[in-house]
């Protein structure tokens, strides 16, 4: 009378370590770029809530009377320049966390304009551009990729 099996034979789990090493050299690549697709949605929720931060800015300078040089947003003041957010006060407006745990750097790169970036990001990866708004004109937003060399968001 034969036994039974009890196991695996080893052409088996060969072939089976074999089907895994396949099946991860297809399917790593496509996981593998997660990390600036993820980068570049966080971003360009950024820039939505600067635009938002600035359009509820100018909505609140309109109500107030056009003579105010600051309106307040949930409890926060923000700056206005020409009725829009000043540049040292749309990442406070857009309430993103620039404190020492928070996701977001804003330094400013000119005499009108805000570089926001993620505070781990460095040359090549996605940033916002935030530049004041000039007398009778929208302030302008601009979603592009970081220059460490220059500091700069092109």
């Amino acid at each position: 009378m034969r036994s039974k099996q009890a196991g695996f034979t080893l052409i088996e789990l060969v072939m089976v370590i074999v089907i895994l090493g396949i099946l991860s050299a297809v399917a790593l690549p496509k996981f593998a770029d997660l990390h600036a697709n993820a980068q570049k949605a966080v971003m360009e929720g950024a820039l939505g809530s600067i635009k938002s931060a600035s359009v509820i800015a100018h909505s609140a300078y309109l109500a107030a009377g056009t003579s105010t040089k600051s309106v307040s947003l949930e409890g926060t003041t923000v700056s206005l320049i020409n009725g829009y957010p000043a540049r040292d006060d749309i990442c406070k407006a857009a309430g993103l966390d620039t404190t020492s745990n928070g996701d977001f750097a804003c330094a400013t790169t000119s005499t009108n304009s805000m570089l926001i970036r993620l505070k781990d990001s460095g040359a090549g990866d996605v940033c916002v551009l935030y530049t004041e708004a000039p007398i009778n004109a929208s302030p302008t937003f601009f979603l592009g990729t970081f220059k460490a060399t220059s500091a700069t968001c092109s």
